[in-house]
């Protein structure tokens, strides 16, 4: 055989295991399911939203998507699934930034890196929280609530996420009052102890507070916010309320594990994007309490690094200590 010959075919051979290299393969990328992991109970806020954003999803990348509910431990379970996941797409933890930002401040021993071990695919959604109190309570505004909890001795405020905490000790150290912090695993186990007084009052996420608001078992203060929200136009910000330099928003974003291909979290970033650009988006929000966020992966990644800047302010001033 000619030497010459024998290069061609040599080169021919590369070429073709090239082809059919896992590099190549990524290029048709997504090609089947897609597991999208969340750390929220079944039903809440955060789960209503994300279904909705996976059903899009689904559709735009022609592939089925299931949505995987891993709620507890501040969203670290969920991270945890994810982190351990191969890197290549078919895995993503769709999260609020709380948990990539904040999570040293709120669980000693954190498990991971939030900077090394994730990719940030692209943010899709904010999220407000609102400040509630239950129906029955006297409280018909923020100073009204203020002014009743300063005459109170024995407090109590829920959560169930690092956003719902942080933003009620900020909200304590606002407006100079106390409260004993309860944490319940899910929003919904929350709101019996809401509505019956056995909590003063609870910051929660404001999908979630809409239907309980128009059922008539909560009373709805203020939006944590910058702007109003839409599905609820009547409630004020805490700004607007009097509670002076309280804007405390959280926001969506889907994270890949680190080491999955560029050309992966390209396709993801498009695919996102495209969703929180269309009018079924704008539509779905419009009755909801959430605002549509555009970042691309860059600007999600630039995003995070100022939120975690924030964070550590906030962590100083309500004094959070890592359980």
């Amino acid at each position: 055989m000619r030497p010459g010959f024998t290069l061609i075919c040599a080169a021919a051979s590369m070429a073709v295991a090239t082809a059919f290299s896992p590099a190549h393969a990524q290029s048709d990328y997504p090609n089947r399911p897609i597991k999208v992991v969340i750390g929220f109970a079944a039903g809440s806020g955060a789960d209503i939203l994300t279904r909705f954003y996976a059903a899009q999803f689904a559709k735009a990348s022609e592939q089925s998507v299931v949505v995987e509910n891993r709620p507890g431990a501040v969203g670290i379970l969920a991270a945890n699934v994810v982190n351990a996941a191969k890197p290549d797409g078919y895995t993503m933890l769709w999260a609020g930034n709380s948990i990539m930002v904040g999570g040293k401040h709120l669980v000693k021993d954190f498990p991971f890196d939030p900077e090394k071990a994730f990719i940030a695919a692209g943010a899709f959604l904010e999220t407000p929280f609102v400040l509630a109190v239950g129906q029955d309570s006297p409280a018909k505004t923020v100073q009204e609530l203020v002014n009743l909890l300063k005459g109170k001795t024995r407090i109590r405020s829920a959560y169930t996420n690092p956003t719902g905490l942080v933003s009620t000790e900020l909200f304590k150290a606002r407006t100079g009052t106390q409260s004993t912090p309860v944490s319940y695993k899910t929003t919904a186990d929350a709101i019996p102890d809401l509505v019956n007084g056995t909590l003063d009052y609870m910051i929660l996420d404001g999908t979630f507070a809409v239907a309980q608001a128009k059922a008539g078992r909560i009373r709805v203060l203020a939006a944590t916010s910058s702007q109003r929200i839409a599905a609820m136009p009547e409630v004020p910000t805490m700004e607007q309320a009097g509670v002076k330099d309280y804007v405390f928003s959280p926001w969506w974003g889907i994270y890949l594990p680190a080491g999955t291909p560029p050309e992966v979290v390209a396709k993801v970033e498009s695919l996102i994007g495209g969703i929180a650009r269309s009018p079924e988006a704008a539509a779905f929000l419009n009755t909801l309490a959430g605002l549509p966020v555009l970042d691309n992966s860059k600007e999600m990644t630039e995003r995070l690094r100022g939120d975690r800047k924030t964070w550590d302010e906030l962590a100083v001033a309500a004094n959070l200590q890592p359980q």
